[in-house]
């Protein structure tokens, strides 16, 4: 798959086919969850039946943080997260839009000719029925539908709620997964998703109290604006150097050492000699185990370090195997 930086890094037609055209879906797509896969789903199905390439636009940064300073969202995943996953459902090209002042000033029918018509040469453009665009989100899908007849694109909507027992049957969203995210509810997380919420970032050194405990942690300096769950003890996996390993995960401020800086720390269960330093790794959250606490000793925290331990292993054994879905 392709990953285009701008307008000017699309290349030549030689890329869209004899045919020229390609099929183009617009949108944040935070999270890549089961609405969005819905959209994008169906963008690469038309793209292969009209045999061009599927093509997803998105945005750097997140509109909200230029048309209101300071509103950026927890994200649910990088970019670089959000491509792989739009690979993995058969997009050919990814195309991140600089999000600017200007950009943002564009009107509905200026987008259209700039990205859709003069860049991407659409024949289909696939969205979601809430799909706004242009300056002060003035352009709807009626609106794209109308340019589409002078432009010659056609529209195809396609209704990306579903449903679940996620949110107390809320339609999945971005919003909702965040909100799931913020609670701790990463297995009402994932099932929006259809996969385990994720947290990236570098290993550094910390404290290293878990390694003076006997349970040595990988702790995570996270990415801008990463969405994070809120502070307990999870069951889920780490993955470093493209190995999979379960893991309890710790996140919070550790009260117990007075702690005051929030962290995101995995342990490697049964893993031995593991030297992470320095390593991008992600962490992918399978379950809810227990709040942050503060005990009478740390010999009491031992103990229960323990059962969490022993409870994030069984977890992760009784899903699929200790597979990641």
């Amino acid at each position: 798959m392709q990953r285009w930086r701008g307008l000017e890094d699309i290349p030549e037609a030689a890329f869209f086919g004899p045919g020229g055209r390609s099929v183009v879906t617009i949108g944040s797509y935070d999270g890549v969850h089961r609405g969005h896969q819905l959209i994008i789903g169906r963008a690469v199905r038309r793209a292969r039946e009209l045999g061009v390439p599927a093509v997803v636009v998105t945005f750097d940064p997140h509109p909200s943080e230029v048309v209101r300073p300071g509103s950026h969202p927890p994200l649910l995943a990088p970019h670089h997260r959000r491509a792989e996953l739009m690979a993995e459902l058969g997009v050919d090209a990814v195309l991140i839009l600089p999000f600017t002042k200007e950009f943002s000033q564009l009107p509905p029918s200026e987008f259209v000719v700039k990205v859709l018509v003069d860049k991407l040469r659409a024949q289909v453009v696939v969205e979601g029925p809430n799909f706004r665009f242009g300056h002060k989100a003035a352009g709807n899908v009626e609106t794209l539908g109308e340019l589409g007849r002078t432009y010659d694109y056609e529209v195809e909507i396609v209704d990306l709620y579903e449903r679940g027992a996620a949110g107390g049957g809320e339609p999945f969203s971005s919003t909702l997964t965040r909100k799931l995210v913020a609670d701790g509810d990463v297995a009402g997380a994932m099932e929006v998703l259809g996969r385990p919420h994720r947290v990236e970032g570098i290993v550094v050194r910390g404290a290293q109290r878990g390694r003076e405990l006997g349970y040595p942690t990988a702790n995570l300096e996270t990415l801008p604006h990463t969405a994070i769950p809120s502070d307990g003890v999870y069951a889920g996996w780490l993955t470093a150097d493209g190995e999979v390993m379960p893991a309890a995960i710790s996140v919070g401020t550790n009260p117990q050492f007075d702690g005051t800086e929030r962290t995101v720390e995995a342990y490697a269960i049964d893993r031995v000699g593991l030297d992470l330093y320095g390593l991008h790794v992600a962490v992918d959250f399978l379950a809810f185990l227990r709040g942050q606490e503060k005990f009478d000793s740390v010999e009491a925290l031992l103990e229960r370090m323990a059962i969490d331990v022993k409870r994030a292993r069984e977890l992760v054994e009784a899903h699929d195997g200790g597979q990641q879905p």
